[in-house]
């Protein structure tokens, strides 16, 4: 039996809308002495990464954080701070190929929904470029206190858009949050790259 045709979209932020240009946490790295990657591997340990995408601390106390484990066990405090400010200072790259996607699927009476882990720098990081008003309703793990892939986050964000799951098409880049998303009830699409829009368009048949 064929799943109706989808009302609502929910598109992920990081990795789908928002891309990261490596060489800019590289130029950062070399610069300040520190070795390749490490601005990435530390910030992104779950550990350190879970409490500030469900609202336990704030993005700020999360960077704190890195300085502190980029400082250990010997010094470089300032070195250190300077480096993750100057990294934290660039905020992604918007993907006009999907941003035009979201605004054709909402003028085509889609209801669109950005979903994302994200921290409570959303808002900001939306305003900075220029994304403010351009979704329907804007999920954050941050504010809802639970992550995804978890079905309470997928329940949250179909109550956004007002939709029910089976009618909510889910685009992300992780396998594991369109696991999450499908084991919901949701249809949802790994985001490959722009050579997936086409497929989307077909499938939101606006």
């Amino acid at each position: 039996m064929s799943r109706q045709r989808a009302t609502a979209l929910l598109v992920d932020f990081d990795g789908v809308l928002r891309r990261w240009d490596p060489a800019v946490a590289a130029g950062v790295e070399q610069r300040y002495g520190l070795a390749a990657g490490v601005l990435v591997e530390i910030a992104m340990q779950w550990g350190r990464l879970q409490p500030v995408l469900t609202g336990q601390v704030s993005h700020a106390d999360w960077m704190t954080s890195v300085v502190d484990a980029l400082t250990e066990p010997a010094g470089g405090a300032e070195r250190a701070r300077a480096a993750v400010e100057e990294w934290q200072s660039y905020r992604g790259e918007v993907d006009t190929d999907v941003l035009g996607l979201v605004r054709e699927a909402r003028a085509g009476g889609i209801r669109v929904g950005l979903a994302t882990n994200a921290t409570d720098r959303l808002e900001e990081d939306l305003a900075a470029l220029d994304l403010t008003g351009e979704f329907d309703a804007v999920i954050s793990s941050y504010r809802l206190g639970v992550n995804k892939p978890a079905k309470e986050y997928f329940q949250a964000a179909c109550q956004a858009v007002a939709a029910l799951p089976d009618r909510v098409l889910f685009v992300d880049d992780e396998d594991w949050s369109v696991r999450g998303a499908r084991a919901a009830g949701l249809s949802a699409h790994r985001w490959n790259g722009p050579g997936d829009l086409r497929y989307l368009r077909a499938a939101l048949a606006f």
